[in-house]
């Protein structure tokens, strides 16, 4: 891969500047284009080439394809709030969808050979014990859709514009990098784990969980979270896989766990007895449980997953929302 142009969509946001560390280890040449409404330029890393640009804009997208003979894409740049993709289905039709579909159409005649993309576990629906890659997708809300259409433009125009995939389907995303460098900042996408990092650092924390009905053990929602760091491994070992075989993948990264909103809770509260929890009606959107099956996942990359425990993900993101709070990135 030493000779590969690589393009990260996305690439000054939480996931896609995780992604950058690891591959400025590998020394390949590193493109990021990104528009900075929700990433940061100070999570970029100094070894990346960044551009200002929008994938709603395809001559944008085409010129920086062609000028700097881009080989593969990580694609993951899109709205990612669940709430807001129910209010504002405009918004994530042109950033999710028209976005994506800009992306591939630009890849027409180019030297890209491989995408990498950034789907998510929502595409499930709700289900009922772990979940693998031959499920029928079952998008209940409008965000979880614009990732299913998404899947589908990728594997649509593969052949078209001999290109493989990988399509990724995310779980909860969580915690940060052991070095101290990047974590998540952005508070406003609802997740769990940084809400709770957030109210770890307050005198009084509040915490507020969205719905107490679900047909679950304890009528919180069930996920499967992953941390960011063997996310990032897997993107890499992802490409490396399609580069080395050829073959395009659709694969879950997530552990295989299953935790509740309140079992994620009550490990906090070891900490921090005074906590309180407010319960207030469901998020449009939200689906009750979804875990994954990662056998082909962990077979097919030989995953170690070193990051795979959920206090260890907790506490990085603790460490990580303490550092923020002193730090010039806010």
């Amino acid at each position: 891969m030493k000779n590969n142009n690589i393009l990260i969509t996305g690439g000054a946001g939480y996931i896609g500047s995780h992604i950058a560390e690891a591959l400025v280890k590998k020394k390949v040449n590193i493109f990021i284009l990104d528009n900075l409404k929700t990433g940061f330029k100070k999570l970029i890393n100094n070894k990346a080439i960044f551009i200002k640009g929008d994938i709603k804009n395809i001559i944008t997208v085409r010129k920086v394809i062609n000028d700097n003979n881009i080989t593969d894409i990580i694609h993951l740049a899109a709205s990612l709030n669940v709430s807001e993709a129910e209010k504002n289905k405009k918004k994530y039709f042109s950033n999710n969808i028209k976005g994506t579909l800009n992306l591939v159409k630009s890849c027409k005649g180019s030297t890209v050979k491989n995408i990498i993309f950034s789907s998510s576990c929502s595409i499930y629906g709700n289900v009922n014990g772990a979940v693998n890659e031959r499920s029928k997708p079952d998008p209940k809300g409008y965000y979880a859709f614009t990732k299913y259409k998404g899947e589908e433009i990728i594997k649509k125009y593969a052949n078209k514009y001999k290109y493989k995939y990988g399509i990724l389907r995310y779980f909860n995303v969580a915690g940060a990098s052991s070095s101290g460098k990047i974590g998540e900042i952005n508070s406003s996408n609802g997740h769990l784990i940084k809400n709770i990092a957030i109210q770890s650092l307050k005198k009084k924390p509040i915490i507020y969980i969205y719905g107490n009905n679900y047909k679950t053990k304890d009528g919180t929602c069930i996920r499967d979270y992953i941390h960011v760091s063997d996310l990032a491994d897997i993107h890499i070992k992802t490409l490396k896989y399609i580069n080395t075989k050829s073959k395009s993948l659709v694969l879950n990264c997530g552990y295989g766990i299953g935790y509740s909103v309140l079992d994620i809770i009550k490990i906090f509260q070891k900490n921090n007895k005074k906590l309180i929890i407010n319960f207030t009606k469901k998020r449009p959107g939200d689906i009750a449980q979804v875990y994954a099956n990662i056998n082909k996942s962990t077979q097919v990359l030989n995953l170690k997953n070193k990051s795979n425990n959920i206090k260890k993900i907790i506490n990085s993101a603790f460490k990580w929302e303490k550092q923020l709070t002193k730090s010039h990135y806010k």
